[in-house]
């Protein structure tokens, strides 16, 4: 095994067979990103010869590289579990690792390789939205399968695709009646200017309005944005009693640090996003996401049984890492559920890999807690928490929900992935 770049995986376990090659992007060498070796075999792991091997494609440079470092950290610590157990049913797991450079045509590429030069048996990846639609068809066409571990906007309705974060149904429904009912009805949304932005913000506006609200004000900001004077002007002209924010990638949440210095103080804000994912409460000084609510399935500061064994093992294998949030959570579970998958199959082959998936697979003791497969949508039922930031940067857990299905593709569409897969998004719009 080679040496692991001491810049992105100074704590690596030596337990996963790693080699390196794909050369990165934004600065980055091909000495900075680590890939397995592996031969073209046969699909079934009753073959003594063969390792399974999991891609795993997420962004360690560019815009959302604070999110990607800590996935890909995360699978590495699942991957190396399981092969300290002795892999799934005897058999060793590889990690194929490339990075995107959060560039969506860098990820149509990355995904023809894996699948049908590298061979790999699934991938793991895609931060945003955009950059998961991009590949999607790619996945669909070539019946691979595609792990999506990142809370997004929700709708994917897909044969190959299966979700393990968050969706609107599992954060922003709890949350919009609460924030209302508590600070009113005047609700301001900032969002940024792609797919995840402008469906969230849909989700928003729905639950807005069938809880009484008005949606005093809607801007949505390109990718990359990193001055918000007139936005934070508009704010205040509209004077809501919420601000919804749905900041993406690094660039974007300058917002909250130019917000603190405004002069507005103390204005309750809602996000699916921020805190839970990129740690934003510990990126800038406070008070700057003061009174801000996420519904979340895990942060480091959780103290539930599950959520303290995955920090500590998180911290002890990778003690230079900033932070562990919901999506590195997201990731870990979803190789848990895969193995499983693959365990319960006997194979991976991906007809066999996906209806063991579609079944139900149910798992305890995962930073979640206990999750479950829905076969019927591809997404996760989780425990979640209600989270808000005090103003100085303290996380508060007002309510838990418990069991919370992702189930609007389900009983709103009426679509069973199982039964008939239409391989599309479907948004808010689409119940009209």
């Amino acid at each position: 095994m080679k040496k692991l770049s001491k810049r992105l995986f100074a704590a690596a376990m030596m337990t996963t067979l790693v080699s390196f090659s794909v050369a990165g992007c934004g600065g980055a060498s091909s000495d900075d990103l680590p890939k397995v070796q592996g031969a073209t075999r046969d699909s079934s792991i009753q073959d003594a010869d063969g390792v399974i091997k999991i891609g795993i494609m997420e962004d360690l440079t560019g815009e959302c590289a604070l999110l990607g470092v800590q996935k890909v950290h995360a699978y590495q610590k699942a991957i190396d579990e399981i092969n300290e157990a002795g892999g799934i049913d005897g058999m060793p797991v590889e990690i194929d690792l490339v990075d995107a450079c959060s560039d969506n045509t860098k990820y149509q590429e990355l995904s023809r390789k894996l699948i049908l030069e590298d061979k790999c048996d699934v991938v793991m990846g895609c931060a945003t939205s955009a950059s998961r639609e991009a590949v999607r068809p790619i996945f669909e066409d070539n019946n691979a399968i595609l792990f999506y571990n990142n809370q997004y906007e929700g709708g994917v309705a897909s044969h190959n695709v299966f979700c393990t974060g968050l969706v609107p149904e599992q954060q922003v429904v709890p949350l919009v009646p609460t924030m209302m009912e508590t600070y009113g009805k005047k609700v301001y949304i900032l969002a940024a200017d792609y797919n995840f932005g402008q469906i969230t913000a849909l989700w928003f506006e729905q639950e807005v309005e069938n809880n009484g609200g008005e949606i005093v004000g809607t801007e949505f900001v390109p990718m990359g944005t990193t001055q918000f004077s007139s936005t934070i002007t508009k704010i205040q002209d509209a004077a809501p009693d919420i601000l919804v924010v749905l900041a993406a990638g690094s660039s974007q949440t300058t917002f909250f640090e130019q917000w603190s210095t405004s002069g507005i103080k103390g204005l309750p804000m809602m996000t699916t996003v921020n805190i839970a994912q990129m740690y934003e409460h510990l990126q800038f000084d406070p008070p700057a996401l003061a009174n801000m609510h996420v519904v979340a399935n895990y942060v480091m500061e959780l103290e539930t049984e599950d959520a303290k064994a995955f920090t500590e093992k998180m911290k002890n294998a990778f003690p230079d890492d900033a932070y562990f949030g919901m999506e590195a959570a997201a990731s870990y579970e979803g190789i848990n559920l895969y193995a499983k998958a693959v365990e319960n199959a006997k194979t991976t082959e991906t007809e066999a890999v996906i209806a063991a998936l579609e079944e139900g697979i149910t798992l305890e003791h995962m930073p979640s807690g206990t999750i479950t497969m829905n076969g019927d949508t591809h997404h996760v039922t989780k425990d979640l928490v209600m989270i808000r930031c005090d103003e100085t940067h303290e996380l508060h857990f007002d309510a838990n929900y418990s069991q919370v299905a992702p189930d609007w593709i389900s009983k709103t569409l009426g679509i069973n992935i199982k039964e008939s897969a239409p391989n599309k998004q479907y948004t808010p719009l689409d119940t009209n």
